[in-house]
């Protein structure tokens, strides 16, 4: 598997303010950063990216693969990132970016800096296939939920981010924030990309809530287990059971619903 020639241009993730308080006291403050972030594709401009800026190189990629606009690593030759410019500039292999009738029709999501998914929303979900035979156990999601409770974040230091996980088991593999989710699946999505990890005996956590669009990414991952500690959308909830995924909401302590795909879940 070929990988791309990339930058490692992660940006500071807080930054220190003054505030004041209840009682007019000035108090430092951590908060976390956001920064544009714009896409192009030999040097075509796709999009614009608000970012926390962890994992840029990782977010490009993801964001490429989830809208389906590149179909493999081996398309990529480089990744490259300057904060300077606010731009990362993917070169393809092939050197003729992404064919324009893959970004004639956009769909603004309800992601939290407003997300966007290229083409047909529903595009390609009945050919995608999870792995009917996967299980997962209460015992085990409980101990995620404990493990992730656990995990440092900047959240528990400045707050306004969503935090997205990939776990095997317990096990917590990748954990990625940003100002939006749909930012922090896409990063984990690239990353998984670059060290060829597939989604088929995995768990996808999110803080997020359950949306179409955070169903389909899970999915077009390979991943059969979807867990979040908010709610689920109907739209979130149609497609999941369409897919057969295991969709569990809610999910703090030992409080869970499980809404779809009762049949992988093992009490």
């Amino acid at each position: 598997m070929n990988r791309p020639l990339l930058t490692q241009a992660s940006r500071p993730l807080t930054f220190e303010i003054d505030a004041i308080d209840e009682n007019g006291e000035r108090v430092p403050t951590a908060i976390a950063g956001e920064h544009p972030l714009t896409l192009y594709v030999d040097k075509r401009e796709i999009v614009t990216l608000m970012t926390l800026g962890a994992a840029p190189e990782a977010l490009a990629l993801g964001y490429l693969r989830n809208q389906r606009l590149v179909g493999s690593l081996d398309d990529i030759a480089a990744v490259q990132v300057d904060w300077e410019v606010e731009s990362v500039a993917v070169t393809t292999t092939h050197g003729r970016g992404i064919a324009p009738a893959k970004t004639e029709k956009r769909t603004v999501t309800t992601g939290c800096g407003q997300g966007t998914v290229f083409g047909d929303l529903m595009a390609e979900i009945d050919d995608i296939r999870l792995p009917a035979e996967a299980t997962l156990s209460e015992a085990t999601l409980y101990g995620l939920l404990d493990n992730v409770r656990k995990h440092e974040s900047i959240y528990k230091q400045a707050g306004a981010v969503h935090g997205c996980a990939l776990a095997s088991g317990t096990d917590i593999l990748m954990f990625v924030e940003d100002v939006g989710r749909h930012n922090a699946v896409d990063a984990i999505a690239g990353q998984m990309w670059l060290e060829g990890l597939s989604g088929g005996d995995k768990i996808f956590y999110t803080t997020g809530r359950l949306t179409s669009e955070m169903v389909i990414k899970t999915a077009q991952m390979g991943i059969p287990f979807l867990v979040s500690r908010s709610g689920l959308t109907q739209m979130g909830w149609e497609i999941a059971r369409r897919l057969g995924m295991t969709m569990i909401g809610r999910a703090q302590g030992k409080h869970y619903l499980l809404f779809t795909g009762e049949e992988r879940f093992k009490r």
